[in-house]
Formats: structure tokens, C-alpha cells, sequence
């Protein structure tokens, strides 16, 4: 082999040596969050969030769909570099685009599917989100209803829902508003 041809192999071989490791080491968390459209809209401008999917976790029949998710939650699936942010610094912003003392669902849709939770992969992630939820009632000086469950599998949602309020800004500011879920937001969290 050619002395130039050799050097350029192994300048492409680092070069994919090095950035393999930097793909690899984008992490995901899953959350629910009430409607899947204000999940995915608030966290996407987290700075350090990568990517956010919309669809379902929680359940236990398989194949959920948006008119069949029975026992699922509305949950977003957000990828992340955790040399931008950490988990818990991720887990700390998803509970202030949401409003975690409501057991029933999030501000206007109510029932099973909108309830909130954090998804956690590990005992790690556990301990971080338990120490999150912690600090959030403290801080709210009330209690937190927003459950952390045990990591259960992400089905994606159809296509249609992936970047709602992107792809429909007026028909999703027109539901944000007439829900109410700034005005909600603000009155819990204030200026915290």
C-alpha cells in the first residue's frame, strides 16, 4: 500500500473512531407529560435536547395507537447530549413545562392518558428523579403527583403527531391558548 493512500485510511479511521463516540453518547429519557403536542413544544428548546419523538409508554397491549391507547400514557421519547445537560438538569426542565401538581391530567385534558410520569432506566436515573421530584415539592410547597415508573417500552406516534406544533403553528396555538396551559404554567411556577 501507498504511503499517501495508508495516511489517508488512517486519518479516516480516527476521524470515524472519533465520531462514532460522539453519536454513541447521546442518551434518551422518556416522559409523559400530559398532551404529547405541549411536551414535545416545550422541552424541544431545552438547550442540549437533541431530538423529540411523540407516542406512547406505559401500557402493556402492544401497537398503540392515538384512537386505541388504552392504559398508555401520552409520553414524548427526548434524545439528549448529556455533556450539555445532565439528566437531572433534563428531569428539572420537563417538570417546569408542566404542571406536576395535577393528578388528573394537565390543565385542559384531563384522564388516565395525560397523567404525568418519568420514565427511568435505571437506579441511577431513579435516584435523580426521585431527588427532582423532591426538590419540585419543596419548591411548590405542595405535593407532586407526577410519578416516576420503572422504564416500559416507547411506541413511537404516527406521523401526523411528530412535530405538531411545528407543522400546525396556528391550529396548536389555538388549542395552547383556549386550554390555558400558559396562564396554568405561570400560576404554578411563577417566577421559580
Amino acid at each position: 500500500m501507498n504511503k499517501p493512500l495508508l495516511a489517508a485510511a488512517a486519518a479516516a479511521a480516527i476521524f470515524a473512531a472519533q465520531a462514532a463516540p460522539a453519536a454513541a453518547a447521546l442518551k434518551t429519557a422518556v416522559f409523559a407529560g400530559g398532551c404529547f403536542w405541549s411536551a414535545e413544544h416545550d422541552i424541544e428548546h431545552t438547550p442540549g435536547v437533541t431530538g423529540v419523538a411523540v407516542g406512547y409508554a406505559g401500557g402493556t397491549q402492544p401497537h398503540p395507537t392515538y384512537d386505541n391507547h388504552e392504559g398508555y400514557l401520552e409520553a414524548i421519547k427526548v434524545t439528549y447530549d448529556p455533556a450539555k445537560i445532565t439528566y437531572p438538569k433534563l428531569v428539572d426542565a420537563f417538570f417546569h413545562h408542566i404542571d406536576p401538581t395535577d393528578p388528573g391530567g394537565q390543565i385542559c385534558d384531563q384522564g388516565p392518558t395525560y397523567r404525568t410520569a418519568v420514565f427511568v432506566a435505571d437506579p441511577a436515573e431513579r435516584q435523580a428523579a426521585d431527588a427532582v421530584k423532591a426538590q419540585v415539592a419543596k419548591a411548590l410547597h405542595q405535593p407532586v403527583a407526577t410519578e416516576i415508573r420503572p422504564a416500559a417500552q416507547f411506541w413511537m406516534g404516527e406521523a401526523y403527531h411528530q412535530d405538531y406544533a411545528r407543522k400546525n403553528p396556528a391550529a396548536y396555538m389555538a388549542y395552547r391558548v383556549g386550554c390555558g396551559r400558559d396562564a396554568r404554567l405561570k400560576a404554578v411556577w411563577g417566577g421559580r
